[in-house]
């Protein structure tokens, strides 16, 4: 998993609350069990018309907006089932960060597993960094997500001070996601597995 120590990046307003997964990707695109090439289907229906073609009101659909790594958002983001393609799909599109009041637990989670960042603020700040942002048609600067000092620089020089779970915050720093804390016990599940060979040499197969 990439480090996410600090990024510098476009962030898009989306302030609808209750964006639930089956919104975020639709199950009909939960096929393949690759977390590569759903960027393309992440927001389906609120990026596309019935023919395929681009909703040009839609923010991430927008060119100021087209690059954007870092999302503003409203409450309960992320609600719904608990698929995990979600995530996949939003970090496939490139965003890395997600701003909002409050998340779905779950979704939380699994954003924090796939590297992508969860700021949970007030929702007098986040109304704040949503305006500057922009108009939903013209960017508004770049933000400074600093996760080392759990800071976020607004494109107007402010600072706003954000606060992340400890051990959330050193597996995004370090780029360890379940797999990678996994592999860190590597000499321990060794030393095990030769352990239970010696004392009970009728379980190897």
């Amino acid at each position: 998993m990439e480090k996410f120590k600090t990024l510098t990046a476009i962030a898009a307003p989306l302030p609808q609350v209750n964006v639930d997964t089956d919104m975020i990707i639709p199950a009909r695109f939960l096929k393949t069990i690759k977390r590569t090439g759903l960027g393309k289907s992440a927001f389906y229906a609120m990026r596309y018309d019935d023919k395929g073609e681009e909703r040009p009101d839609f923010v991430l659909n927008k060119d100021a907006y087209r690059n954007a790594k870092i999302l503003i958002t409203g409450a309960n983001f992320g609600c719904g089932s608990s698929r995990e393609h979600a995530p996949w799909s939003l970090a496939d599109f490139g965003i890395r960060c997600i701003i909002g009041p409050s998340f779905a637990d779950i979704f939380h989670g699994n954003c924090f597993k796939n590297g992508i960042l969860c700021i949970t603020l007030p929702q007098d700040q986040v109304d704040k960094l949503s305006a500057l942002a922009g108009s939903g048609n013209t960017a508004g600067g770049e933000f400074t997500i600093d996760l080392e000092n759990e800071t976020i620089t607004g494109p107007d020089g402010s600072v706003t001070s954000f606060g992340v779970d400890a051990k959330r915050r050193e597996n995004l720093l370090n780029g360890l996601d379940d797999i990678g804390l996994t592999l860190q016990q590597g000499d321990k599940i060794k030393a095990f597995e030769e352990k239970q060979n010696r004392d009970q040499p009728w379980l190897t197969v």
